[in-house]
């Protein structure tokens, strides 16, 4: 059983999952500090609010921090937008001009018959089939 969860953990694909998963988390944050500290403020000048933090109403004691809603949409967005941009249309970029080389077919080994049109030999001289002289 250990062996069969060893041979599990050391596939490509859970190793690759899990480099991901990191990557995304440092990622994530790098992002969030992006947000935060850059275009949230830049965002706040021109809306003249300084912090979108700050941003919630009240209503009946319970404060709703819109907010904080604003700079995780903003996070998101920047996240999606990069991954689109930075992974998503490379990859179809590649994909693509994979398919579009279109390799060359291969010599043809045989040929049609003229009398019966099945396939012989292309060195043939007559027909397998129905012994007909092939030019």
């Amino acid at each position: 059983m250990l062996k069969e969860f060893k041979q599990f953990l050391l596939r490509g694909n859970v190793v690759d999952l899990a480099v991901g998963v990191v990557i995304g988390a440092a990622f994530g944050t790098i992002v969030s500090s992006l947000v935060a500290d850059i275009l949230t403020p830049l965002i706040g000048a021109i809306a003249k609010t300084p912090d979108f933090n700050g941003l919630v109403f009240t209503i009946n004691g319970s404060n709703f921090l819109y907010g904080h809603f604003i700079n995780s949409l903003i996070s998101f967005l920047l996240v999606s937008g990069s991954v689109f941009f930075f992974v998503v249309k490379p990859m179809n970029l590649l994909i693509a001009r994979s398919r579009s080389k279109k390799e060359l077919p291969a010599d043809p080994t045989t040929k049609k018959c003229t009398e019966c049109l099945s396939e012989v030999p292309i060195e043939a001289k007559r027909c397998s089939h129905c012994t007909e002289v092939i030019a």
